[in-house]
C-alpha cells in the first residue's frame, strides 16, 4: 500500500561514462547532473514499485533539483528518496544525493502511476499516427 514515508536508497560509483564530458552536459570529468537525476529517478521508482498493483508502474513527470557539489571519477554516490505525498495516482518525493564528502544534490521529484501496457501502447501509437 502506498503511504507517505516509503524510503529508497541507491548507489553508484562515478565512472568516466557518468561524467559531464561523456554525457554531453559539460566539459569536465565530474559526475554529470543527468546521471545524478537518473539515479534519483531510479531510486524513487524502485522504492514504490512493489507497492503498485500488478501491471502498473510509475513514470517521472517532474524533477526539480540542485546539483550543489562536484564529484570526481571513482567516488561513490548514494541517493536517498522519501515518498512525501500521495495524491491519487500522483506521487511526490524528496530526493538527495551524497558523495563520500557530503551533500551533492537535493530537490523534489514527481511520478505518476500508469498501467504499463496501456501507457506503452499509447506511446507506440504515436509512430503510427504520422
Amino acid at each position: 500500500m502506498l503511504e507517505r514515508g516509503i524510503k529508497g536508497t541507491g548507489e553508484v560509483v562515478v565512472t568516466k561514462e557518468l561524467t559531464a564530458k561523456v554525457m554531453g552536459s559539460g566539459e569536465l570529468e565530474v559526475y554529470a547532473t543527468p546521471a545524478m537525476i537518473a539515479l534519483m529517478e531510479q531510486t524513487a521508482y524502485k522504492s514504490v514499485a512493489a507497492e503498485l498493483e500488478e501491471g502498473c508502474g510509475s513514470v517521472g513527470t517532474l524533477m526539480n533539483v540542485e546539483h550543489v557539489s562536484a564529484s570526481p571519477v571513482g567516488m561513490k554516490i548514494t541517493c536517498s528518496t522519501e515518498l512525501t505525498e500521495v495524491d491519487g495516482r500522483k506521487l511526490f518525493f524528496s530526493v538527495e544525493a551524497y558523495d563520500e564528502k557530503g551533500l551533492i544534490g537535493k530537490g523534489t521529484h514527481e511520478r505518476f502511476i500508469v498501467q504499463n501496457e496501456k501507457f506503452q501502447n499509447r506511446a507506440d501509437n504515436k509512430m503510427k499516427e504520422q
